[in-house]
């Protein structure tokens, strides 16, 4: 089981060359092609003092169309495109919805964690780009180049999301040599957690996947849990489904998702 191809977004301002590198270790593991996609959005006309400003120029639409193109011959030269099929594609548009589009394209996406600045004309927003895309999104650790994948620890909560996430996680789990599913709960709700993952253990043992299941008390923010539980475990990728709840819900008292891509020391395969 593969992915029928992998798509990583590169920031046309500051991508880490990791990222390219994971991303091209994964396709050489998982699918034949490479796909980088870049995009700046165009700023439009300002309003200054009750008067239109003008906007972007020509030239100044030119320079960007070029600063994506040398982010491309960069892209193709970390990623090894005289080794395997890469591609690279640029659009002039937020990147968000750029994303959202060229997402159809590639059956796993490699994005990097959330940023504590950027605007929405040349940065992408790792969650809004969850929500969009509709495909298996790998948030990529900080300076984390190569992915073994040789213990994944899937955090469970009884979500369509969660659901999809293991799902679409088939890949990585029948290359893992370890894989432990755990459910934070409630004191007293153990037995019930753990007749769910026993469901979830069945369902991967009929995938020819061993899966060790564990009911552990709410212990404080569920991912930070999750992160120490996953370093205690030794994991190198972490399971989840995103946004259980809604997005607006996580920013204003704190959710798993909002807290994992803001957090996590440890790459995030995640599904909505």
């Amino acid at each position: 089981m593969s992915y029928a191809g992998i798509m990583v977004y590169v920031e046309a301002d500051d991508t880490p060359d990791q990222r390219v590198r994971l991303a091209a270790s994964l396709a050489d593991k998982f699918a034949e092609t490479l796909i980088g996609l870049s995009a700046l959005a165009i700023p439009p006309p300002v309003v200054a003092d009750g008067m239109l400003m003008e906007g972007s120029s020509e030239v100044d639409i030119e320079l960007m169309k070029a600063k994506l193109v040398e982010k491309g011959n960069w892209f193709r030269n970390i990623a090894g495109a005289d080794r395997r099929k890469v591609e690279w594609r640029f659009v002039l548009d937020f990147p968000n919805q750029a994303l959202a589009r060229e997402a159809r394209s590639a059956g796993l996406i490699v994005i990097g964690r959330m940023k504590a600045q950027g605007g929405a004309y040349n940065s992408l927003d790792p969650g809004g780009a969850i929500l969009q895309m509709g495909r298996p999104t790998l948030v990529a650790a900080e300076q984390v180049s190569s992915l073994r994948a040789k213990h994944v620890l899937i955090g469970w909560k009884d979500t369509r999301e969660a659901r999809r996430a293991v799902q679409d996680a088939l890949p990585f789990l029948r290359e893992a040599s370890r894989v432990t599913i755990v459910e934070a709960c409630r004191r007293g709700e153990e037995k019930t957690a753990l007749a769910r993952l026993d469901d979830v253990v069945r369902y991967l043992m009929r995938h020819q996947i061993e899966c060790v299941a564990k009911a552990l008390q709410q212990e404080g923010s569920g991912a930070t849990q999750l992160i120490r539980i996953a370093q205690d475990e030794h994991a190198d990728l972490l399971v989840t489904g995103a946004y259980g709840h809604s997005r607006l819900g996580e920013w204003i008292f704190g959710g798993m998702t909002r807290d994992l891509l803001a957090k996590s020391p440890i790459c995030c395969l995640m599904s909505h």
